[in-house]
Formats: structure tokens, sequence, C-alpha cells
């Protein structure tokens, strides 16, 4: 299975509860963190919500 390298390069000041939440979800707690996460239509779904936040690259 494939995995999602995520990584946070915009803060979430000024951005809603909802956006906080996800990113602290996804393990995501400073700037220019960078989590591995497998490939799962959950972990997608939270990156959609949060794209503006954070670059999602695929990695084997």
């Amino acid at each position: 299975m494939s995995r999602l390298k995520i990584t946070q390069t915009k803060s979430y000041i000024g951005s809603k509860q909802n956006h906080r939440a996800t990113l602290q979800t996804l393990g995501l707690r400073k700037l220019g963190a960078t989590v591995v996460k497998e490939d799962r239509p959950e972990v997608r779904g939270m990156v959609q919500t949060v794209r503006h936040l954070v670059t999602v690259e695929e990695v084997d």
C-alpha cells in the first residue's frame, strides 16, 4: 500500500477551529512538520480539508 508524506507549509493562525483540529489529528504540530501516513480514504479526506495549509507527496 502506498503512503503519503504530508508537510505543513502554512500556519494555522487565523484558520477555522476544524482546520486546527484536523492538523492536530494528522499529527502536525509545528510549521514545517512532516508525517507519513497510509494512503487511506480517511487520511485523504483530512488532507482535502486542510489542502491550503499542507503539501502532499506519495512515497513507497
